[in-house]
Formats: structure tokens, C-alpha cells, sequence
């Protein structure tokens, strides 16, 4: 069996976790029997093909998007068509797309069922069906992720800087004359703003659409199987499919936490302000006194993170315990996380892992999270980690101040963290999708294997 999976990006471009989930889940579908090849749009417009970790890459450029439909609904054309030829070279059984952009998107999902392959879609970000890209209502209070049209265009309003009054006239515009004004040819940011009931209609009905015409879905977590119920996901095609790690032998602890009395706290992950390593910075900066140290191990993407990582330095710049490190390769995160009392991960959005729990749970080490999304579901407060509040800093403070002033708390988390799952896991589950689907196993049932009960997934419905 042969799959085609469509991230975000891929390496050797900067990563995030979407991309290292595919990297390991195409190494372990490799042990497994089933060839993974990835295509993933380019920085750039440079179309190539590459080999990475074994892999083979198709990488393509994405064409600029001028209309409402392909940049909020169908994709881009030439994206499409990029993937179509990649179906063709590696004669897929299935197209596994790991995210909904313009890139991945519904014209990938047609030409695949044009050519009989079948379609697999994995939820790992809220910016698959979130028009503001974090899952929070008015960037505050965490969203159950519902398609409210009306609520939505507000959000996504809000986070454009408009007021309140403005907002609610503009979110209750009817799409209609955001089309008219488009098809006139206005623009500016008052435009924009009369279309966004119209915005947030396409990508609502392009989300609603692709959950329709896939052949099987993936939540990662508990609050994504039920975002994607509520939103219309057919039960018997979607499965809970928790991430995993490599299973390593967990590394020693150290030999004594808070060497020289002093906590040492870690940041692995992109430089985003989703990840919220400024929220543990200012924490920290409020606390001059507190021993401990932070060590930031971060990947910067694109114009916005770059931009972040220069407030980050400006923020850190006095702060000698603050250190800025380089990022470091997927396969020494677990024994760079074991020299560390304990991983921050200051999410600022709905995480649907994220890894790095996984991973500091792999070395052996409490995590002190937001207590948002995938985050609250993996962490059990006091027992293997702490939760805080995700934009109190004070909170934060409070917390860093309470590991670092006693190292018993933190021995004691560290001593029940627990052995997380493992890739090999993950790689059985998609196989099992994989064979549910694939149009040359002549499977014609829509629905997923009731048999799988790995740890941590299970089928809708599973008794």
C-alpha cells in the first residue's frame, strides 16, 4: 500500500509538531509495510524532489489566490495539481492530508477521488476550521469549536482590531454584499471587514464539505473528536488517534534536580505567539530573586515568528537566567529534555498535543502547561505536572516560583510521569484506517475498524 501525506511544510525547511508527526509516522508505516512519500507546498515557488530520512518529498509552489472561493473554500488550482501528479508517481492507495490550506485542500481531496484514491484528514491545528486560528473567543475564553456563522465573523473581526459596535453591525452583514463588493473590485481594510460574514461563510462550508467527502477522519485528542462531531463528521469514519513518540529508553534522571539549587526549566517548540514562551518570560522577569533558569530551544517560521523571536530577545535581553539556544533535531529532543527539571509549554491556543508533553513525559520530566486544549488532557495537575492558567502571568510566576522553591514537588511529579505512547502505536491505528479505505483492498464499508483498542484510540462509538 502506498500513502501520500500533505503537511503544513516539510523539512528541510523550519518544522513544527505537524511535521514531525508525519516524519515519524512515515518511517513507522515503512516498518509496517505501507510507503509514505509527502508533498508539501515550498517556501518560495520552487517545485523539486528530494529524498529526506528515507522519504521521498515532493515539494510545489502555490499559486496567488484572488478570490474569496479558492482562498477561503476550494484551494489553489496549481496546489492541486502539484499533488495530482504526485498521486500519479507514487500510485497512491490513499491521499492522508494533515492539514486544510489552500495548498491541501478540497480541489487535493477531488483530484484524488477522480483517480479512485481514497482520503484520509488528520485534525492537528485549530486553523483547519477556526477562521481566527486559535480556538479562542475573542482571543480570551478556550471555544468549543461549534460553526456559529454570525459568532465567528465577530471573532474574526476582533482579532482585526474592530470595536464592538463594529462589530456587531459588520457580523451580521449579509454575506451577499460582501460578494458584491468583492465583485466590484473594492478593497481596503473596510472591505475586508464588510466581508467577513462572507469569509467566514466559505471556509464553514469548505470545512463542513471536506469532513463530507473524506473517507476517514483523525482527532488527536479528545476535544478535537468533539469539535469535529459538532461539526458534522460522520461517526462511523472517525477515529481517536492519540499522538505518540519514539520509545527510547527513558534516559536517567538527574543525579539531583535544581543542581546547585537551582530549577531548570526548559522551552522546546516554534516561536509563536500561540506558544507563549513570553508569557514564562515576563514570569520569570517578575521574579528576579527566583534561581532558576530557562533554556528556549525554538524554531522560528515565517514573518509573524520571526517578528516574535525579536520581542522575545528584547524581552529576555537583561535577564541573564533567560538563555536562547539552538533548535534542536527531532531525535535528541527526548535526551536534551532529560538534563532539564521541567518543560514549560505556555500555550496560548488549543493545542491538539502537542508533542513536547509527549516528549518531556518520554525523558522523564513534569511539565508545567496551560491548562487549554491537549495540554489539560495529557497533564493531571499535581500528579505528573502542573497546570496554570494560560495568559496569567502572575499565575505563571507563581507556579515557576513553587517548583523552584521545592525540589520534593518537582521529585515527586517526576516520579509519576508516565511512559507515553509510542509511534509504533500511531502507525497501527493508520494502517487499520488505511485498510478500511483503500480503494485496492476493494473495501467499500465507509466504516472504521471497530477492532482497533490500542491505548489511547478508539473508534466513535467503540464500546
Amino acid at each position: 500500500m502506498n500513502v501520500l501525506h500533505v503537511p503544513f511544510g516539510y523539512y528541510p525547511d523550519p518544522v513544527g509538531g505537524t511535521e514531525v508527526y508525519v516524519a515519524e509516522l512515515a518511517k513507522t508505516l515503512r516498518r509496517l509495510g505501507v510507503e509514505s512519500a509527502v508533498a508539501a507546498p515550498a517556501l518560495g515557488d520552487g517545485a523539486r524532489v528530494y529524498e529526506h530520512d528515507g522519504t521521498t518529498v515532493y515539494r510545489f509552489g502555490v499559486g496567488p489566490i484572488t478570490t474569496v472561493a479558492d482562498l477561503y473554500g476550494e484551494g489553489d488550482p496549481g496546489s492541486a495539481a502539484a499533488i495530482d501528479r504526485a498521486l500519479v508517481e507514487t500510485r497512491a492507495d490513499v491521499l492522508h492530508l494533515h492539514a486544510f490550506t489552500t495548498a491541501a485542500s478540497l480541489r487535493a481531496v477531488r483530484a484524488a477521488h477522480r483517480r479512485g484514491v481514497a482520503v484520509a484528514f488528520t485534525y492537528h491545528t485549530p486553523t483547519a476550521s477556526c477562521v481566527r486560528g486559535t480556538l479562542l473567543r475573542d482571543g480570551v475564553a478556550p471555544c468549543d469549536g461549534e460553526l456559529l456563522e454570525q459568532r465567528c465573523a465577530s471573532c474574526l473581526l476582533e482579532s482585526r482590531g474592530a470595536a464592538e459596535p463594529v462589530r456587531a453591525v459588520l457580523s451580521r452583514v449579509p454575506p451577499t454584499l460582501g460578494t458584491v463588493a468583492g465583485a466590484a473590485g473594492l478593497s481596503g481594510r473596510w472591505i475586508t471587514a464588510l466581508r467577513a460574514r462572507e469569509l467566514t461563510r466559505a471556509r464553514h462550508s469548505a470545512f463542513r464539505q471536506l469532513l463530507r467527502e473524506s473517507d476517514a477522519v483523525i482527532a488527536v485528542c479528545e476535544w478535537v473528536r468533539s469539535l469535529l462531531l459538532r461539526a458534522g463528521a460522520e461517526p462511523s469514519r472517525l477515529m481517536l488517534s492519540r499522538q505518540g513518540t519514539n520509545p527510547r529508553p527513558r534516559p536517567e534522571p538527574p543525579a539531583s534536580p535544581h543542581v546547585a539549587g537551582t530549577l531548570r526549566l526548559v522551552f522546546i517548540g516554534r516561536l509563536h505567539p500561540t506558544k507563549g514562551v513570553d508569557v514564562v518570560i515576563r514570569a520569570l522577569r517578575s521574579k528576579p530573586a527566583l534561581r532558576a533558569t530557562l533554556d528556549i530551544y525554538g524554531v522560528a517560521q515565517g514573518d509573524e515568528a520571526l517578528e516574535y523571536r525579536s520581542e522575545l530577545l528584547r524581552l529576555a535581553a537583561t535577564d541573564l537566567r533567560i538563555r536562547f539556544r539552538d533548535a534542536v533535531r527531532a531525535d535528541d529532543i527526548v535526551p536534551t529534555l532529560a538534563q532539564y527539571d521541567a518543560t514549560v509549554v505556555p500555550s496560548q491556543w488549543l493545542e491538539t498535543g502537542p508533542l513536547t508533553v509527549l516528549e518531556s513525559f518520554a525523558a522523564g520530566i513534569p511539565v508545567l502547561g496551560s491548562d487549554l486544549g491537549g495540554i489539560a488532557e495529557l497533564v493531571r495537575h499535581d500528579h505528573d505536572g502542573c497546570l496554570v492558567p494560560y495568559a496569567d502571568a502572575e499565575a505563571w510566576a507563581a507556579a515557576v516560583e513553587r517548583f523552584a522553591t521545592d525540589p520534593s514537588l518537582v521529585r515527586r511529579l517526576a516520579a509519576r510521569v508516565p511512559r507515553p505512547r509510542s509511534t509504533h502505536d500511531v502507525g497501527r491505528d493508520m494502517v487499520s484506517v488505511y485498510e478500511a479505505i483503500a480503494p485496492t483492498r476493494h473495501r467499500q464499508a465507509r466504516e472504521l475498524p471497530g477492532t482497533v483498542r490500542h491505548a489511547g484510540s478508539e473508534p466513535v462509538g467503540a464500546t
